[in-house]
């Protein structure tokens, strides 16, 4: 008999599977930094004896959209934006080094400068540590700068240098915390060199680069796609039934 139900269920759920994909991109529409998620769909033959019409359908995360959101202007201190192309370096919670384009910075307790979700930010020989300060400016190269407690107003102090990175695009994967690193099969020996021509713009953020029009309408599109994928297990459904009855009166 053929399971065509089995080949419905498996749209649906690929199915339901993308409109995630595209609802965690319209939830961070207005996430610091974040890069959306494709979602597509590709079919799956039917191992064994099948009919040559049937094909499974899987749902898969070919990669993310590298595309810079746009600047927005906070005149925050602590408020980083990458020009152009580029990576900030921090350390994750595994102690990873990880890669991010949310800027928005601040100062623990301790003196280490971290992320708004808490990751500590890479500079030249590991997380950036700041003593005590009365001003702080980070300068277009990534330079940290301080003026001391108790120090002249116009006499800065270099304490570090935000570690800026710029690995190839197509090496690059977004793990399930949302932030980048290089793929298993492109990975480095040791840790991600650091690039000089990468530069910042201080006093901004980059904004999420969804498009929250285009996000509901996929997810409209997949919603039609679900019914009929449903409508196809409920005809599968009433097909097995007639074929039952059928045989029954032979």
């Amino acid at each position: 008999m053929d399971k065509s139900i089995f080949i419905g269920m498996s749209g649906a759920k690929q199915t339901m599977l993308a409109q995630q994909a595209h609802a965690n991109n319209l939830a961070n529409v207005n996430t610091t930094g974040f890069k959306r998620d494709f979602a597509q769909a590709r079919s799956m033959p039917v191992f064994g004896e099948h009919h040559p019409t049937r094909a499974y359908a899987m749902t898969e995360r070919p990669g993310t959209e590298l595309r810079a959101g746009a600047l927005v202007e906070t005149g925050r201190d602590l408020d980083v934006a990458m020009k152009g192309d580029g990576w900030m370096a921090i350390q994750n919670d595994t102690g990873e080094e990880v890669f991010t384009r949310a800027g928005s910075l601040q100062v623990d307790v301790n003196g280490l400068l971290r992320t708004s979700s808490g990751e500590m930010v890479m500079g030249n020989g590991g997380p950036i540590a700041l003593p005590p300060y009365e001003k702080l400016q980070i300068g277009d190269d990534g330079t940290v700068s301080i003026v001391p407690v108790g120090g002249p107003p116009n006499q800065l102090a270099n304490i570090d240098r935000i570690k800026l990175v710029n690995p190839p695009p197509e090496a690059l994967e977004k793990g399930t915390d949302g932030f980048m690193r290089r793929k298993p099969d492109a990975a480095l020996e040791g840790p991600e060199p650091l690039d000089a021509n990468m530069r910042l713009t201080s006093g901004f953020l980059e904004s999420s680069n969804v498009n929250a029009v285009e996000e509901m309408i996929s997810n409209l599109q997949l919603s039609r796609q679900f019914e009929m994928q449903v409508k196809i297990m409920q005809t599968a459904d009433e097909n097995s039934e007639v074929t039952a009855r059928l045989l029954q009166n032979l």
